[in-house]
């Protein structure tokens, strides 16, 4: 079963950095897609990053590149996501997913982390 556990969530002011990780569990993920996605109050969840774990192909969403820097450690099955620059804007809980990467949807998902960027 897979499991995904977010830390590294909390209160930054902005122009501040903050690195959230992901441990995955579960299964190999070689063939898998990793994401961060982010939910702010009253919106709906939008993507922000993804890597490939085998190639390490990586996405971002517009309104972070140039800011945020996902990466993945192999040997230690954790996803990151750094995160710099931050803006009140980028408040949010965030979450971290897998998918297969032959599948659209993302199937996992973990509990989310809660990102506060203070103005």
């Amino acid at each position: 079963q897979v499991q995904l556990v977010e830390t590294g969530g909390g209160l930054v002011q902005a122009g501040g950095s903050l690195r959230l990780s992901c441990a995955a569990s579960g299964r190999t993920f070689s063939n898998y897609r990793m994401a961060w996605f982010r939910q702010a109050p009253g919106k709906e969840r939008e993507f922000v990053s993804s890597i490939h774990w085998g190639g390490g192909n990586t996405l971002y969403a517009d309104s972070v590149k140039g800011r945020f820097t996902i990466s993945r450690d192999n040997a230690k099955n954790m996803v990151y996501l750094q995160m710099n620059m931050l803006k009140p804007e980028d408040t949010a809980v965030y979450y971290c997913a897998a998918r297969r990467v032959l599948e659209r949807d993302y199937s996992y998902w973990g509990q989310g982390t809660q990102v506060t960027v203070s103005s």
